[in-house]
């Protein structure tokens, strides 16, 4: 026997809605699926809902086919539907062996979901290295109504970040103010029902643009280059100069020389201990001649005196 198939719809516009459904037993069993809905009960033009509660069935309520597409197996549409109404949905599987069914209530202004917006298109602006122009378009498959606006959802980011900033808007246009000049930005869109009813669509396709650098900055650098060129007009270089480049760094410089003065200090120290070495040498060897001479001396006049 078949099982009871998964149901999901979503309304893409406010004047039809679509549901797909999936088997949730797989059979092997030649399928086909019976799709019908009912309305169960409108509210607008000054009418309330019955006091049965929304899901209520209305003894008035119309029933018709929900159309399946062989094109896109699985799926149906109800075409021309209200968007202040609900609807009871009714999928039923059918094979050899039996049928099986699922009734979905489904209310338009809950299922509605647009596609994304299209003809995203970003620009920078002259003069202006913060700021970019952002325009899209309504997506094709919302009907222009007035009385059915969408409002919308712009995220952007440098292309180097990972965080988005959101503003939303209910303008088909948006200015960024605060982008970083110079930076490559990329751009989404998305959409909802002016009423906030449903969901949100999914993003557009990403569209990129690179706001105008700060004219100052660019100034700047083209005075910096345009004095270099020129410096380096007025004094070429004929050959390249044998002397090789001094690249070496100040505190190497000074480290060289305190480090030079340092073992200057133990030079000199050394020759100033071995001088004082020397000479105390010295001294002492001339004490000791100067004793033995007047030992002789006083021999000799020891020899001279009568006995």
């Amino acid at each position: 026997l078949p099982g009871v198939p998964f149901v999901s719809c979503r309304a893409s516009d406010y004047e039809n809605f679509s549901c797909s459904w999936t088997s949730s037993v797989e059979t092997f069993l030649p399928t086909r699926y019976i799709t019908t809905y009912r309305k169960l009960w409108r509210v607008g033009g000054g009418h309330m809902p019955p006091p049965c509660l929304p899901l209520c069935r209305n003894k008035n309520g119309h029933v018709g086919p929900c159309l399946q597409d062989p094109s896109r197996p699985g799926t149906c549409t109800v075409h021309r539907s209200e968007f202040w109404s609900s609807y009871r949905l009714n999928i039923t599987e059918v094979n050899p062996l039996g049928s099986s069914f699922r009734l979905l209530d489904i209310t338009m202004q809950a299922i509605i979901k647009p596609d994304p917006p299209e003809g995203l298109v970003v620009e920078p602006i002259p003069l202006a290295p913060r700021r970019l122009h952002v325009s899209w378009k309504y997506p094709s498959s919302w009907p222009k109504e007035p009385h059915f606006q969408l409002r919308f959802r712009l995220q952007y980011r440098p292309v180097i970040h990972r965080s988005w900033s959101v503003v939303e808007t209910v303008n088909l246009s948006e200015v960024i103010t605060d982008a970083f000049a110079g930076l490559e930005h990329v751009v989404q869109v998305s959409a909802k029902d002016f009423l906030d009813a449903g969901n949100w669509s999914e993003w557009s396709a990403e569209a990129r643009a690179t706001p105008v650098r700060d004219p100052a900055t660019t100034a700047s650098e083209e005075t910096t280059t345009d004095t270099s060129l020129e410096s380096l007009a007025e004094e070429p270089s004929q050959a390249p100069n044998p002397e090789p480049v001094n690249h070496s760094d100040p505190l190497e410089k000074m480290a060289i020389l305190v480090s030079l003065g340092i073992f200057a200090f133990f030079v000199l120290a050394a020759v100033l201990v071995i001088t004082i070495l020397i000479w105390l040498r010295v001294r002492k060897q001339g004490k000791d001649e100067t004793k033995s001479h007047s030992f002789l001396v006083a021999a000799t006049h020891l020899k001279v005196l009568p006995s």
